[in-house]
């Protein structure tokens, strides 16, 4: 059945102002259901960028990407349960016309079914200790996962999950006894044992015994997830649904309940205690989105962008496995009062497990403002103003409020104090903001003229301009991206490029993420109606970014002048990878030039950094390291043989050390304060130390030094 969205929705909204189809039983849930879908559908026809057509070719790709989401590990579900929802692959949009929600009732009771398996399998399958030297493997990965034909294969699935989950923990166990034995050993060769002091003592258990606890941790681990399981609210089930929904409009545009917009907000915000991580759910896991410079996660260095999160523990407590759990519950565990620990297990890109132990503190909303340092590289270029921008931010609550164009404009007019010869803007890990600022920005750098082009659906493209005739600064510029600068970071970069006027460095390409979205209060959609709402709000995709020269940066992103060696370059997490991503489109290019500075040295740019790479140590390691991470993330199985698989650990363990111990301190490579800003930064230890730790990582940033080796061919060229 085939219905347009706009006909349908606009009459729907007549109808529901006349009370045509609101049902007597006003206070009956499904009744609400139907009211929030209704006026959820409607805001996505009215404002979205690209609006879908409402038929069974609609339905089906909801129920695909749903039904991979209802069980994404595939542990509740067989194929035979698949079966019986099927039916209902095409029927999601007559559902909606009719109100019914006969196919996500239906998946609810055939999760919880499976949830009683899945209790019964692990409980039964934990109560008989494994065997570790039988050859069998696990496969685990969880993408295109088909569902177990029936429950005896599902049964396996467990009991292959469960000596996995066993195994791992006896590893932990055999190793820390082991490290103990070793402590002893060492104490009575040495005889460092204080005369008095009694000896550490501890009982040596048999690897039968280490088993014996390991099962138990385990069980307790899922008997713990399964109590919060049951806990799970029906209206957070029904996001999930309705989310599948409005992904399939695009990946950025979502359905957010009153206490997700909440917890969104907070999140955006940065001001609770707690160790300020992003984070967002993939599959039945929680997987950190960014760090919030300045946060407890950025100052600790171990936490990183794309790392899954397996477990939370606070001190003295078990640690608490957060499989299947709720972003809302998950942030409740990590967030807490300032200078209290929590530990998290996190799986890293390259598979190695790590338990990291993070101090919760207020975010320190200041890193994430622009900051300014001089670089100097001895026996070749001198004083060379750097730039970090941490994100596009702008107060918009407060008239004449902070924003990133007038803090980087102020950094600017430092470093032209400071008598620079160039200017370096770090862009990485940058993933936008505020697209007022960003034109004003750009516009730091030329003299006048469009910066970007900004599309909403059916209507001519508007062209940003920067409107302000001076130049702030026309030396030599570079800016540094990689694969997570997105959104107002690839239009700075793609504008400055498109111009001639800086010379980007960075990854094979920034995320690709061309789009602009906004907040859509349900409760002002529907007029009325006050018993059923707060209905939520949805975030709606509503325009397109195009590059001055007509080219989208959707799914494309922006491709760098110069090229660097990427560790991730294999294992990129971008736009692309997203279900649903907007296409990458084109429409004409605008009239665009500049006379601030001329780059027609840019080939031999180029061949000269491409030289340089080629015989670095670190970038070959770097390359290397790419690889290796591709190859870890494209395993598949892993042994079930305890020593196989501790041999095949130790061995990533050691490459990964390895790798690290290269990036040192980078002799010649100065990097200092600005006079004017030490007054600020000694005002406070914090500030102080926070200020050493930048500036160490900069001393061993290994694309610094190449970009400062490229801003000296820049600056001996436009000589030239």
């Amino acid at each position: 059945m085939k219905i347009r969205g706009p006909l349908f929705f606009s009459v729907f909204l007549i109808a529901l102002a006349i009370g045509a189809y609101w049902p007597n039983q006003q206070d009956d849930n499904i009744d609400k259901d139907f009211v929030l879908i209704q006026t959820m559908m409607n805001g996505l026809d009215r404002y979205h960028y690209q609006p879908q057509l409402i038929d069974n070719a609609f339905s089906a790709k909801v129920y695909d990407l749903y039904i991979d989401r209802l069980d994404g590990s595939r542990r509740f579900l067989t194929q035979k349960d698949v079966d019986k929802l099927i039916v209902y692959r095409e029927k999601l949009d007559d559902e909606i016309k009719e109100g019914q929600l006969t196919f996500f009732n239906l998946a609810m009771t055939l999760l919880d079914s499976g949830m009683v398996k899945s209790r019964s399998y692990f409980t039964e399958i934990l109560s008989k200790p494994f065997d570790f030297t039988i050859d069998e493997e696990i496969n685990l990965n969880n993408e295109d996962k088909p569902f177990a034909a029936d429950d005896a294969e599902l049964k396996e699935f467990w009991r292959k999950t469960l000596k996995y989950e066993t195994m791992n923990r006896l590893i932990d166990k055999i190793e820390a006894q082991e490290k103990k034995m070793a402590k002893q050993e060492e104490a009575i060769t040495e005889e460092t044992t204080a005369e008095g002091e009694e000896k550490e003592d501890f009982v040596i258990k048999t690897v039968e015994e280490l088993e014996v606890e390991a099962r138990e941790a385990v069980l307790k681990v899922f008997n713990d997830w399964d109590g919060r399981l049951k806990k799970i609210r029906r209206d957070d089930r029904l996001s999930d649904y309705l989310n599948a929904f409005t992904n399939v409009f695009d990946p950025h545009t979502g359905y957010y309940k009153p206490a997700d917009k909440e917890d969104f907000d907070i999140q955006i915000s940065g001001t609770l205690e707690g160790i300020g991580a992003r984070l967002r759910i993939k599959d039945d896991y929680t997987e950190v989105a960014n760090i919030i410079p300045g946060g407890p996660a950025w100052k600790q260095k171990e936490l990183e962008a794309n790392d899954l999160i397996m477990k939370v523990t606070q001190p003295g407590e078990e640690p608490v496995d957060i499989t299947g759990m709720n972003i809302d519950e998950v942030v409740s565990m990590i967030r807490g009062k300032k200078g209290t620990d929590v530990i998290l297990s996190v799986k890293k890109v390259d598979g190695t497990i790590k338990d990291i132990t993070i101090t919760r503190d207020v975010v320190i909303i200041d890193e994430s403002y622009a900051k300014s340092v001089i670089l100097d590289y001895e026996g070749g270029v001198q004083q060379i103003g750097f730039i970090k921008l941490p994100q596009f931010y702008a107060d918009f609550n407060r008239r004449g409020g902070r924003s990133c164009s007038k803090d980087v404009a102020i950094e600017v007019e430092k470093l032209k104090r400071a008598g620079v010869n160039g200017i370096i803007i770090d862009l990485r890990n940058n993933t936008g903001g505020s697209l007022r600022d960003v034109v004003s920005m750009t516009g730091l750098f030329l003299e006048d003229g469009p910066i970007v082009q900004v599309k909403a659906r059916d209507m001519e493209p508007e062209i940003l301009d920067d409107k302000n005739r001076e130049v702030q600064y026309d030396g030599p510029l570079v800016i540094m991206v990689n694969s997570i600068s997105a959104s107002a970071s690839e239009i700075m970069a793609a504008a400055l490029q498109d111009y001639g006027r800086a010379v980007i460095v960075g990854s094979k390409s920034t995320y690709g993420k061309g789009t602009v979205q906004r907040f859509v209060d349900l409760d002002r959609i529907l007029p009325g109606f006050d018993e059923v709402k707060p209905l939520g709000q949805i975030k709606l995709t509503i325009q397109k970014f195009y590059r001055i020269n007509g080219g989208s940066t959707q799914l494309r992103g922006v491709t760098p002048d110069i090229i660097l060696p990427d560790s991730y370059d294999y294992v990129l997490n971008v736009e692309e990878q997203q279900d649903y991503p907007l296409p990458w489109t084109e429409i004409n290019s605008v009239p665009y030039k500049q006379q601030v500075y001329q780059l027609d040295f840019l080939d031999e740019l180029k061949s000269r950094s491409a030289a340089r790479v080629q015989q670095s140590a670190e970038f070959n390691a770097i390359q290397e390291n790419a690889l290796q991470l591709k190859q870890w993330r494209d395993q598949e199985n892993y042994p079930l043989v305890i020593d196989e698989f501790r041999a095949q650990e130790k061995e990533r363990k050691d490459e990964a050390d390895q790798f690290k111990k290269i990036f040192k301190e980078i002799d010649g490579l100065g990097v200092k304060n600005l006079t004017e800003d030490i007054e600020l930064i000694e005002s406070s230890d914090s500030k102080k130390a926070r200020n050493e730790d930048w500036i160490k990582d900069l001393k061993k940033d290994v694309y610094l030094e190449e970009v400062l080796l490229i801003m000296n061919d820049m600056i001996q060229m436009h000589k030239g």
